[in-house]
C-alpha cells in the first residue's frame, strides 16, 4: 500500500471519527435518508455501516418510547371508561330496583282491588290485551263498574 492512500484512508477515518461525535442523537433521528448518504459518501463502509445501525437503533428507541406512552394514554382511556361503564351499572341497578318495586307495589294493589271486587260482587271489566298486566303502567287505570247487587 503506497503512502499516499494509507495517508488518504487515515485522513477519511478521522474525518468519519469527526462526523460520527459531530452529530447528535437528535439530528441523526431527524435527518433523512437522502440527507445521511450525501453527508456519509466517501466514508469508510465500516463507519457507514456504525452509523447507520446508531440511527435504526435511536429510531427504534424512539417508536418504542411513543408506543409505550400510546399504550399508557389508552389503557387510562379504558380504565376511566371502565369506571363509567360500572357507575352506569350500578345506577342501572337501583333503578331497576325501584321500577321492581313500583311493578309490585301495583300488583298488590291490583290483586287487592281484585279481591275486593270479589268480595263486594263487583264486577269488573276486563281491561283491553295491551293494559292487562305486565304491560299496563302505574299511569293506566283500570275501569270499574259498580251495580246494585241483586240478592
Amino acid at each position: 500500500m503506497s503512502k499516499k492512500i494509507f495517508l488518504s484512508q487515515c485522513k477519511s477515518e478521522a474525518r468519519a471519527m469527526r462526523m460520527s461525535a459531530q452529530i447528535s442523537d437528535d439530528e441523526l433521528v431527524a435527518m433523512t435518508v437522502k440527507e445521511l448518504n450525501k453527508l456519509l459518501k466517501g466514508l469508510p463502509r465500516d463507519e457507514t455501516i456504525k452509523l447507520k445501525q446508531r440511527r435504526r437503533t435511536l429510531k427504534n428507541r424512539g417508536y418504542a418510547a411513543n408506543c409505550r406512552e400510546k399504550r399508557m394514554s389508552q389503557k387510562e382511556e379504558l380504565e376511566t371508561e371502565k369506571e363509567r361503564l360500572r357507575a352506569e351499572v350500578h345506577r342501572l341497578q337501583r333503578e331497576n330496583d325501584v321500577v321492581k318495586m313500583e311493578l309490585t307495589s301495583l300488583k298488590n294493589k291490583y290483586d287487592a282491588l281484585q279481591r275486593f271486587a270479589e268480595v263486594n260482587r263487583i264486577k269488573v271489566l276486563t281491561p283491553p290485551m295491551f293494559l292487562t298486566p305486565p304491560h299496563f303502567g302505574h299511569r293506566d287505570s283500570i275501569i270499574v263498574k259498580s251495580e246494585p247487587s241483586q240478592a
